[in-house]
């Protein structure tokens, strides 16, 4: 009896010496996979620091793309930038919540709401190169000409899939006894989803446009088939427009030193830009209403 018990207890022992191991293995094996990312991360980091801050000068904010070997900034890029995806986010914002708000509210199971969640997913994850080649399709090649609407338009469509997603994802995250409570008091269904669901949900829903105003802000492909660039400054949204995505992209395969080290400062903007779009979401999305 003694010995049966001796052999189980050694066979556990033996099991659990090896669970332990298999546990140190898949844990180093997961360390390893995180240092090989992180460092990669801080290089691409640092060379972005190291050399789009030797490239920022007051010139860089204030002057127009210049030719080759030439003085100049990225005054335009900057300007067209902002103003596209500022306006890319204005029109797909509201498209984006009032389908969420579709969705998780007033149709959850039908036909139509699964058929819009598939092709949400499809577009969540398409290519921006395909966006933009659609918008060059519809618009550009019938207009005869690149323009600042076409790449505002670009840029709404890869802004609508996300905030649909986010929106749906936080309202269906307030419970039901809001809604309940308030439909026992009379309210109507309208109210309670503006008043109720909706300003609980309304951290999420922000860090939702705000993530997708981060996506945009990058995007390089949808404006080169859209908004092309201009190496003047514009505020007409019907000519083509600069943006620091394409100007990087134009500037840093060139080889010329100024527009080097120009493409280097639009990188280490717009690196600003999305980390401090991050950290805000971040925040928001730990806040409390």
């Amino acid at each position: 009896m003694s010995t049966s018990l001796e052999q189980l207890n050694g066979t556990r022992a033996a099991k659990f010496a090896q669970r332990k191991r298999v546990n140190t293995v898949a844990t180093g094996l997961a360390l390893a996979a995180m240092a090989f990312g992180l460092f990669w991360l801080f290089w691409i980091l640092w060379e972005t620091i190291r050399l789009g801050f030797e490239g920022m000068t007051v010139a860089t904010l204030t002057q127009m793309t210049p030719p080759p070997n030439e003085e100049g900034g990225l005054a335009n890029a900057i300007y067209g930038s902002f103003l596209m995806v500022l306006l890319a986010t204005c029109v797909g914002t509201p498209i984006g919540v009032m389908a969420g708000i579709y969705l998780a509210e007033f149709d959850s199971k039908s036909l139509l709401a699964s058929t819009t969640r598939f092709v949400n997913d499809i577009l969540l994850s398409a290519p921006s190169i395909v966006v933009g080649l659609f918008v060059y399709a519809v618009v550009v090649s019938r207009f005869k000409s690149f323009s600042g609407y076409a790449g505002i338009l670009a840029l709404s469509l890869i802004v609508i899939p996300v905030v649909i997603r986010t929106t749906e994802n936080m309202l269906q995250l307030v419970p039901a006894g809001l809604r309940e409570a308030a439909y026992a008091l009379g309210a109507p269904k309208w109210k309670v989803i503006l008043s109720i669901t909706l300003k609980a949900a309304r951290s999420g829903v922000i860090t939702g446009v705000l993530l997708a105003v981060a996506r945009i802000a990058g995007e390089t492909a949808p404006l080169l088939f859209t908004a092309l660039s201009n190496q003047f400054w514009t505020s007409s949204l019907s000519e083509p427009m600069a943006s620091l995505p394409v100007t990087i992209f134009k500037f840093a395969m060139s080889p010329y030193e100024n527009w080097q080290k120009l493409a280097w400062a639009g990188v280490f903007l717009i690196t600003l830009a999305v980390l401090a779009l991050n950290i805000l979401a971040r925040v928001l999305s730990r806040g409390k209403d």
